[in-house]
């Protein structure tokens, strides 16, 4: 169950924030892409299911993309190394608010969430030695009251396009935030303390 010296993994993420992070905590990682976006492969389903709980939604599709990733390296026969994937989610008043589909569901959703608590859930998987481990971390986070000028000149920069709840708080949607209960980096799409903890289980060297 320990990784053999010389450490490497694969994420299986296409996002800058997530490689920027892993980077941060020193671990040698390659990209593991597939085919299509997880959200157009039929492997990972992200569709929300019915009565799904937002904790069970996140960690499910973090396995899925993990589980996926594993099955992608065999058939590439590419070197077996840990695989991690994750997932975000944003939730308000019981909905999972996901990526916008397109600005206006961009716009609608930092409506809901403008001078109000929310929680955003972010699910690490880890897959190594024929183990699947996922961890959970949550926080809050609260907006102050946002102008409707404000919501659009956001929504006009692009950047809330491929965000959960259609926000980045590493980016210009920081100033939005009057308050933070739980990980900053957790909400950015990966938390460091939870992962950390993860690789160390499967024998990762931090």
């Amino acid at each position: 169950m320990t990784i053999p010296l010389g450490p490497r993994i694969y994420l299986a993420s296409r996002s800058p924030r997530r490689r920027e992070l892993l980077s941060l905590m020193g671990v040698q990682f390659e990209t593991l892409l597939f085919r299509n976006p997880p959200r157009a492969d039929r492997a990972v389903d992200e569709s929300v299911l019915a009565s799904e709980d937002p904790v069970d939604y996140v960690k499910r599709v973090a396995r899925a993309k993990a589980e996926h990733g594993l099955k992608l390296v065999v058939w590439r026969r590419q070197a077996v190394q840990p695989i991690m994937a994750a997932d975000t989610t944003v939730e308000c008043d019981g909905e999972i608010l996901g990526k916008p589909t397109d600005e206006a569901d961009a716009r609608r959703m930092l409506e809901l969430l403008s001078g109000r608590r929310h929680r955003v859930l972010t699910a690490v998987s880890l897959a190594w030695s024929g183990h699947i481990e996922t961890i959970l971390s949550e926080s809050f986070v609260h907006f102050r009251p946002l102008e409707e000028s404000e919501i659009s000149r956001y929504v006009s920069s692009g950047e809330p396009m491929d965000k959960a709840g259609a926000y980045g708080i590493q980016g210009k949607a920081g100033m939005f935030v009057s308050h933070l209960e739980g990980s900053y980096t957790g909400v950015m799409g990966l938390p460091l303390c939870e992962t950390g903890e993860l690789l160390k289980k499967a024998g990762y060297p931090l």
